[in-house]
């Protein structure tokens, strides 16, 4: 992975963002996340001004940079062989601008669907798969610690592998 943000971080114009861009990567998608300046505010802006100032910040990123970003994709979608999906900070704001919504096949026992089939009878999710998306959400939310913990293990099992012997 290091090798993917050096590329990002070597190939975006410089300026674009106050640091080297976040990049997460997974099976499908490579996510590219940097980070802008805050707008210089008047003295004492409450939160709303801050927030309103830097979402405009970000909005007028997106649009200003859309030809490179696409070109910029293009290259690393062609290298890297996944997506690129971009997303910037501002501030408090964060947007995601572009980023693949792709399906899961599952394998779900009757307990299991009548939990989806609730939360869509009740409203609360249009579909099964929205409902299962708004699930994963709520772990998260709920276990992000967790979960870190256990991909910073993840990260550590990789490296003792790399170092072990070549399977035969």
């Amino acid at each position: 992975m290091s090798e993917l943000a050096a590329w990002f971080t070597g190939r975006l114009p410089d300026g674009w963002f106050t640091a080297s861009p976040e990049v997460i990567v997974d099976r499908d998608e490579i996510l590219v996340v940097g980070t802008l300046p805050e707008p210089e505010h008047a003295k004492g802006a409450d939160g709303d001004t801050r927030g309103s100032a830097c979402a405009a910040r970000i909005q007028g990123f997106r649009e200003d940079t859309r030809e490179q970003r696409m070109r910029v994709a293009d290259e690393a979608e062609h290298r890297f062989g996944r997506k690129v999906a971009w997303g910037a900070r501002c501030g408090e704001q964060g947007v995601v601008f572009t980023h693949l919504s792709v399906p899961v096949m599952t394998r779900l026992r009757m307990g299991e669907r009548r939990v989806l089939d609730t939360f869509v009878d009740a409203g609360v999710a249009r579909s099964r798969s929205d409902a299962l998306a708004w699930c994963v959400r709520l772990v998260k939310e709920h276990e992000g610690e967790w979960i870190d913990q256990l991909r910073d293990a993840l990260v550590d099992v990789e490296k003792v592998r790399a170092e072990g012997p070549a399977p035969s």
